[in-house]
């Protein structure tokens, strides 16, 4: 019997292409629903051939805009997961959303249907800035939605984007006392990142600088009310994502869908894969453990320590920066110091 398989579930769709975005997705007024929801039940049953009724702790749903997806299309990639492995009683069950393609009536069809944790694409709570971003929904839509998914007494999360052209630290500060008010129990706080082939990456625009940008870090650690489980995410106790979190301490996942991505544990050998059929190649355990001290280095709790991360460690450099990084038990995890540089940290943590 192989290892228990997290799944992660790719929905391409949107109404339009966020200017920030450089994900796989792409607008699409009418997709063929059919065609998706039978493309993605086809790569189900080929994961159930090859890797036998396995475990799965949690499914996640990301885009794209999966609330755009039809009920009836979860629902029926929904029952053929739980046709095909055994989804454990308690299963975490995400779907991303954008506010401006779901309503409390959808929402309460969702979770009739499965899904007890919503993340919603919030962004800003500033109209001008959700034009500037080109979402398509505005503040109110994003609170709207959070009240009735928190009526509800599904687990809910946040994102938000901040660093935008003329941000200060007071934007975030902002950001998170509002976050506060509301008693959202999960969010990420992304900083924007400008990619080329995006539309802000053909423009010329004013980013705030790195030492504005390191100082809106520090602010919402000291601002918000929740603690930071992950480098841009915070969570009370027990609220973390169950899925996000199993993918970075090196649990096996499944990515379904074109645009998805997975790594799959099969006869004590692990495989690079690409959802749609699009790779399906093993890797080296030094090249699963690197990943896994990229991943696990962003959390909090660190990465865990075995036979396969000591090889690919430099233990000693550990051992002589306290100040970067720490040993807790049988992890490793960076200091509030090292998170800010963690990108050279790990570069020297990697032999």
């Amino acid at each position: 019997m192989n290892k228990a398989h997290n799944i992660y579930i790719h929905v391409p769709f949107c109404v339009q292409k966020c200017k920030y975005c450089a994900f796989f997705s792409r607008a699409c007024g009418t997709p063929n629903w059919d065609e998706y929801a039978n493309s993605i039940i086809g790569e189900v049953e080929h994961f159930s051939r090859i890797l036998g009724r396995i475990q799965v702790p949690t499914i996640f749903f990301g885009g794209g805009t999966p609330s755009l997806m039809p009920v009836w299309v979860f629902t029926k990639i929904i029952d053929s997961i739980r046709k095909n492995f055994e989804v454990n009683t308690n299963a975490e069950i995400t779907i991303e959303s954008n506010p401006g393609t779901i309503d409390e009536n959808k929402l309460g069809e969702f979770c009739a249907a499965g899904v007890n944790r919503l993340s919603i694409g919030v962004q800003s709570f500033d109209d001008d800035k959700l034009k500037f971003l080109g979402r398509i929904h505005n503040a109110n839509d994003a609170r709207t939605l959070i009240d009735a998914a928190i009526k509800r007494g599904i687990r809910v999360s946040a994102d938000f984007i901040y660093g935008l052209p003329g941000d200060t630290t007071k934007d975030v500060i902002d950001i998170c006392n509002e976050i506060n008010k509301i008693g959202l129990t999960h969010c990420s706080l992304y900083e924007l990142t400008i990619e080329p082939d995006t539309a802000f990456g053909k423009m010329e625009l004013a980013m705030p600088d790195n030492d504005t940008m390191a100082e809106m870090y520090i602010a919402i650690e000291n601002n918000l009310n929740i603690p930071r489980y992950e480098v841009s995410n915070y969570a009370a106790a027990g609220y973390e994502c169950r899925h996000n979190q199993n993918v970075w301490d090196g649990e096996p996942y499944i990515g379904i869908g074109i645009g998805a991505a997975g790594r799959v544990f099969m006869d004590n050998v692990w495989y690079e894969e690409l959802g749609g059929g699009k790779m399906f190649q093993p890797m080296s355990d030094d090249a699963r453990a690197i990943e896994r001290v990229i991943t696990g280095m962003r959390t909090m709790r660190g990465v865990r320590m075995d036979s396969a991360t000591k090889k690919i460690l430099n233990l000693e450099f550990a051992k002589s920066h306290t100040d970067m990084v720490m040993f807790s038990g049988d992890r490793l995890h960076a200091t509030k110091s090292g998170i800010l540089v963690l990108d050279d940290l790990i570069e020297k943590l990697v032999k």
